[in-house]
């Protein structure tokens, strides 16, 4: 599924660009799970799909933090579940 497909959604739903974006959710999940302090930076990384700049170690690295970030996963889900229920 591709950033259009989720604008195009927000759209739908009555917001504008100016208020909301795809890319907004995932720079507010980078931003509070690095504020949080609980997590490897890395591992935020990896959970955004952001790709490894060195070569050598991106071929090696494909599922490195996977534990932590399954638990980040599920940290971000109980966020979400809080904010929800105010």
């Amino acid at each position: 599924m591709s950033e259009n497909t989720l604008n195009a959604a927000l759209r739908r739903l009555g917001y504008s660009g100016d208020e909301m974006t795809a890319h907004g959710f995932r720079a507010s999940f980078s931003t509070l799970a690095n504020e949080s302090g609980l997590w490897n930076p890395d591992a935020i990384e990896r959970a955004l799909a952001h790709v490894e700049k060195n070569e050598v170690r991106r071929a090696y690295a494909r599922g490195e933090h996977w534990e932590e970030r399954v638990r980040l996963a599920n940290w971000w889900a109980g966020y979400l579940e809080d904010v929800a229920a105010g």
